[in-house]
């Protein structure tokens, strides 16, 4: 579905949800924030894979990320966009963001949603790792809030052009 966003300049950009999701899909690292049961925020760098409309991440039953996610059900994410191609590799270009909230699920380690949606998310962990895993399903809400995506690398510089919010379709 297309959804025209205006950007900080009040200017019409054309991204859409889809292109956003594609990017996310292609993308496999992201920054995963969530708070402690006391409210202390804490951010954690995750490798992930989409599933439909889903992210998912695996994670050791003990960690911090299980624990607390669990506690409150809710996260932000953001992903980073590599941009510049080869040229990325030689100058300091900053990659685009794409930033979302939204609800988490933790499927304990052994749990029969654990074990089938290992078989999809094979490549996350190592074999012998895939037994203990508790899983982390994320469903994004509200808007992805984007830095730098659909615009030119020069655009990137202004920071009232570079940004946008798409509203995340299901």
């Amino acid at each position: 579905m297309a959804t025209t966003v205006q950007n900080e300049k009040g200017a019409a950009a054309r991204l859409t949800s889809e292109q956003v999701w594609n990017k996310v899909a292609a993308q496999s690292f992201a920054v995963l924030g969530y708070v402690t049961p006391p409210g202390e925020p804490r951010a954690s760098g995750v490798v992930y894979k989409t599933l439909g409309r889903h992210l998912f991440v695996a994670v050791a039953p003990d960690s911090w990320k299980a624990r607390h996610i669990a506690a409150s059900g809710r996260v932000s994410v953001t992903v980073p966009v590599r941009r510049g191609g080869l040229l990325s590799l030689v100058a300091p270009i900053p990659p685009a963001t794409v930033s979302f909230h939204g609800t988490a699920m933790v499927y304990p380690a052994g749990a029969a949603e654990t074990r089938s949606l290992l078989e999809e998310l094979g490549a996350l962990l190592p074999t012998e790792r895939r037994a203990s895993a508790s899983i982390i399903e994320i469903v994004p809400e509200g808007a992805f809030v984007n830095y730098g995506l659909g615009v030119s690398l020069t655009k990137m510089r202004d920071p009232s052009a570079a940004r946008s919010r798409v509203r995340v379709d299901p």
